[in-house]
């Protein structure tokens, strides 16, 4: 099943499938509350609120449908095939441009204030926000956990570097993947192709920030 969340729904295109799979375009109700509608104007604000909807939505329906869980950002593309090799109890994705960085140079919370703070001695990748998954109930604890530590957060007024996908790298740091995927899992589309790299499986599409994130 694939499950798209959205704040509005009507410019969802017809997406042909192959198979039984079914799509979802969820807007409103328990996925999407009137009331968060109406108060978040920030992609920054949009985008700390997905561990919340993940851990809702699990709460409410995915852990009656399957086995395991991927979340991915709605702006990216499949490129080649992605199968049973990425299935794991916690996955995550190298960030594709990150993966020859040294590890001062990664862009981890570094205030100590924030509960998603990792010390400049700590670290071993840089993990991407637009792609993890693995078991229901794995991935159901990490968004509960990077969940309270957001809404901790916000209590304290203080909002990380790179809002949730700081609070995955902490989770990630101290509770280990059981399965790391290569940047050809989540490559972007503005980064120049590298020799390492000889198939990009899913990538992140250009896009007009001016428009959809005005306030940067």
């Amino acid at each position: 099943m694939w499950l798209v969340v959205a704040k509005g729904g009507s410019w969802w295109p017809k997406v042909a499938r192959g198979g039984p799979r079914l799509l979802v375009v969820a807007q409103g109700g328990w996925w999407w509350p009137n009331s968060l509608l109406s108060t978040l104007y920030r992609w920054q604000e949009i985008s700390a609120r997905r561990m919340e909807i993940i851990q809702t939505a699990i709460e409410h329906q995915i852990s009656r449908e399957g086995d395991y869980i991927f979340c991915l950002d709605v702006d990216s593309k499949f490129h080649a095939r992605w199968g049973a090799e990425s299935l794991g109890r916690l996955v995550a994705v190298i960030h594709p441009w990150f993966y020859q960085a040294t590890r001062d140079l990664f862009t981890y919370e570094r205030r100590p204030a924030s509960t998603a703070y990792i010390p400049m001695d700590e670290g071993d990748y840089y993990y991407a926000g637009a792609v993890f998954g693995g078991s229901v109930e794995d991935v159901y604890t990490l968004t509960k956990v990077c969940r309270n530590q957001l809404e901790e957060d916000a209590r304290n007024s203080i909002e990380a570097a790179w809002q949730e996908e700081s609070h995955l790298n902490r989770y990630l740091l101290y509770n280990k993947p059981s399965k790391l995927l290569s940047p050809e899992y989540q490559w972007d589309d503005k980064k120049t192709k590298t020799n390492e790299v000889k198939v990009i499986r899913f990538s992140s599409v250009i896009k007009n920030y001016a428009e959809i994130r005005p306030n940067v």
